[in-house]
C-alpha cells in the first residue's frame, strides 16, 4: 500500500494493456463504419483507417511501456548507489 500511496510503484503498465484493447476495437470499428458508410469516405478511407489504427496505436502503447521500462530501469539503478 506504501508504494501506490507515495508512488513508488506504477499502476499505469497494467492499464496500458486495457487501453491498447480500447484503441484496437475503435480503429477497427472506426475503419469498418467508414468502408461501408455512404458517406464516409469509401471503401479505401476506411482501409486506411483501420491500417493507421491498428499501427498507431500499437506504436502509442509501445513507446509508453518503453517510458516506463526506462523509470523502473533508473529507479534499480539509483537502488543500488
Amino acid at each position: 500500500m506504501k508504494d501506490l500511496l507515495f508512488f513508488d510503484k506504477m499502476v499505469t503498465p497494467q492499464i496500458i494493456n486495457i487501453v491498447y484493447w480500447l484503441m484496437l476495437a475503435s480503429a477497427i470499428f472506426s475503419g469498418v463504419t467508414v468502408m461501408f458508410s455512404h458517406y464516409g469516405g469509401g471503401f479505401l478511407s476506411g482501409l486506411f483507417i483501420l491500417i493507421s489504427g491498428v499501427v498507431g496505436a500499437r506504436i502509442f502503447c509501445e513507446l509508453l511501456i518503453v517510458l516506463f521500462k526506462i523509470n523502473e530501469n533508473l529507479q534499480k539503478m539509483a537502488d543500488k548507489s
